[in-house]
């Protein structure tokens, strides 16, 4: 099996180089300065084992890469506002034998939130949710950390509108061969949603910064609760605090260290966008589909966006104005 990375980003290139360093064949897609530099330097991967430098075939589009092969795995890495164009131009790539990837090849989503499954399951007929408990720093091109040990990651799998199969096994195989724990569930959505409650302190840290103060975690926490009331009421399944708990233990530990999270890395980098509107915005969404206020989430999302599109430091506001804006849309009602 061939794994195309599509968006060798901190998530991407570190599951692509690390099933490279188990022997699998990688392609790593990506853009820009990123793709320059991974061209000319290699992929430059720093994990627990210590740094590595993966000379690995580099794409910007599937033209490049040619007709694709009948075992190739598409494993989806890009940031969740940039899946749609992603899947429209994977999608449509011919595959050698007849046929087009979205009719023949697997996609594996592996991002925050649970968007992009959706999304694909819109023009893919085999698609894959992964929950990704990966911590990985990617700051300049071609550069990538990722420093958990034991394990480099924990990437649930399983089939995105339920069950699991064959396929998913193999994966799992190969991502088990290669540093990572990944368990083949029945429910990997379940897993995601839960993963979705931590995702939604990505907008406190891209816009207050990402060192710990009790003034962020109290922010969080009445997100959480909202998101919490907005599940409930559209009955959506959710992996409990104790699974979490018990599924992560010893298994993927960092060094000491304060870490910017994806948000924080997308402003860091300049992008231009940020994944709020796929994090904070799916709460805000099941908010108004089933009737529960979502004020704190529609600031968080609101906030973060207006740091990405006017290209502010990330960190630039107090966590004091944050909150007493959340605190505004709450009276608001």
């Amino acid at each position: 099996m061939r794994y195309i990375i599509i968006g060798a980003g901190a998530i991407g290139a570190t599951i692509g180089g690390r099933l490279a360093e188990a022997g699998a064949e990688v392609v790593l897609v990506a853009r820009g300065a990123h793709a320059e530099a991974l061209r000319a330097d290699g992929l430059r991967l720093t994990t627990a084992d210590g740094p590595r430098v993966h000379r690995l075939p580099v794409v910007t589009g599937p033209a490049e890469l040619g007709e694709l092969r009948p075992d190739d795995a598409l494993l989806l890495t890009v940031k969740a506002q940039d899946a749609i164009a992603a899947l429209d131009a994977w999608g449509d790539a011919e595959v050698a034998g007849g046929g087009t990837a979205a009719q023949r090849l697997p996609v594996l989503c592996a991002q925050n939130g649970v968007e992009s499954e959706r999304l694909a399951l819109r023009r893919f007929a085999r698609v894959y949710g992964i929950c990704v408990w990966l911590p990985a720093t990617f700051l300049e091109p071609g550069v990538v950390s990722a420093l958990c040990a034991p394990l480099t990651g924990i990437l649930h799998i399983g089939l995105a509108a339920g069950g699991s199969d064959a396929r998913a096994a193999r994966i799992a195989a190969d991502l088990a061969k290669s540093g990572f724990e990944a368990p083949v569930v029945e429910d990997v959505m379940r897993w995601k949603y839960a993963k979705l409650l931590g995702n939604l302190g990505n907008a406190i840290q891209a816009t207050t910064g990402p060192e710990p103060d009790p003034a962020k975690g109290a922010l969080l926490l009445r997100a959480i609760r909202e998101a919490r009331a907005a599940f409930a009421a559209a009955r959506i399944p959710y992996a409990s605090d104790a699974e979490q708990a018990e599924a992560r233990d010893g298994k993927v530990d960092q060094p000491p260290g304060v870490r910017g999270g994806s948000s924080w890395q997308s402003l860091h980098r300049g992008t231009g966008s940020i994944e709020a509107d796929y994090l904070n915005g799916e709460i805000s969404l099941l908010g108004r589909l089933h009737g529960i206020a979502t004020p704190v989430n529609d600031t968080l999302r609101h906030a973060a966006n207006i740091f990405a599109r006017e290209g502010l430091p990330p960190g630039a506001m107090s966590i004091t104005d944050l909150t007493a804006l959340a605190d505004e849309a709450e009276a608001r009602g």
